[in-house]
């Protein structure tokens, strides 16, 4: 799980991410931002859950 505030920047570099990416190159690869956007929504990161790190202290 990943705290309040890693879930709010991750949904805003996501949104901008997405933004950036359509607007420079007009790709579909702009929805690469979706996954931080995703993250941020559930809370749940698999990556920190493999490295063992979580920005929640238990």
């Amino acid at each position: 799980m990943v705290s309040k505030k890693s879930r709010i920047f991750r949904v805003i570099f996501g949104l901008f991410l997405m933004v950036g990416v359509w607007l420079l190159f007009k790709s579909y690869w702009a929805l690469i931002g979706l996954v931080p956007i995703i993250i941020g929504i559930t809370g749940y990161c698999p990556a920190c859950q493999i490295l063992g790190k979580c920005s929640l202290k238990r």
